[in-house]
């Protein structure tokens, strides 16, 4: 029962999905809960990768053509967003302002923390954003079936590459005034493995929908964002914060769908 405990904990702090009354007293919390929860991230983005992928072919059904393609897309993450509530899109502005705003970590850390968006954040959200909203449109073609696979998968595997900065690297943020600092502290190798666990069905959907050869590419394309990102955060920062998790999560999102939308 621990699992479901802090699987619901997961959903509690990651997404807007209401978790109140008698079921969170059940649930309970503590920071050792909080920071048990992490291994089940991968396990949120079955329920936010879900939403997003039955969104998108329902509109696609009524939506014809590459513009339809397209609004499909954008109504697919303007559901999955309203779900999270931007928790990992607002991660990849604040990350975006920092290391593009100094070069001096302290500074770039500062910066970080400040809750206004920069140029540098804005920059990089309409470049992810319209990247995305791109890349989902052009799968399309590929059929319904293939596109909600990737959408399923690709928000599954992008949020287990968090748990090995979590995993690898020293946390950076600051430590008082951050609610998320219980989740950055070490997990173990089980929390990685339930991690994984969580990951697989994911993997073997993709496998399922997109064939052996894409899901390849997907893995490759997931692990190379995930060591770009954790290279970038030793070298500027010495270390993650909480909105490096979510900017990580980000890319590897928008790497598996290039690795997806690429033809070969």
């Amino acid at each position: 029962m621990n699992g479901v405990r802090h699987y619901l904990l997961a959903l509690q702090f990651f997404t807007r999905v209401p978790v109140t009354g008698r079921l969170a007293e059940w649930i309970g919390f503590s920071p050792q809960m909080l920071r048990a929860s992490a291994a089940h991230f991968p396990g949120v983005g079955w329920l936010v990768g879900g939403v997003g992928a039955a969104v998108f072919v329902l509109a696609l059904q009524g939506l014809p053509g590459v513009a339809g393609a397209l609004a499909a897309a954008l109504l697919s993450m303007a559901a999955t967003v309203l779900l999270t509530g931007a928790f990992h899109e607002d991660g990849l502005a604040d990350v975006a302002d920092g290391l593009g705003g100094s070069v001096d970590r302290s500074r770039a850390l500062e910066i970080m923390k400040d809750s206004r968006i920069g140029a540098f954040g804005a920059i990089a959200l309409v470049l992810a954003l319209g990247l995305k909203a791109a890349l989902l449109a052009s799968m399309a073609g590929q059929g319904a079936q293939a596109v909600a696979g990737a959408i399923v998968g690709a928000h599954v595997l992008s949020r287990l590459a968090p748990l090995f900065l979590i995993r690898w690297l020293p946390y950076v943020g600051d430590s008082g005034a951050s609610k998320a600092k219980p989740l950055a502290d070490a997990i173990g190798g089980g929390a990685l493995l339930v991690g994984g666990l969580w990951s697989v069905p994911a993997a073997g959907l993709v496998l399922l929908t997109q064939g052996p050869g894409r899901t390849m590419a997907v893995a490759v394309a997931c692990a190379l964002a995930a060591l770009v990102m954790a290279r970038m955060f030793r070298r500027r920062l010495q270390g993650f914060t909480g909105d490096g998790l979510g900017a990580t999560q980000q890319v590897c999102e928008l790497a598996i769908y290039l690795a997806l939308a690429w033809q070969a």
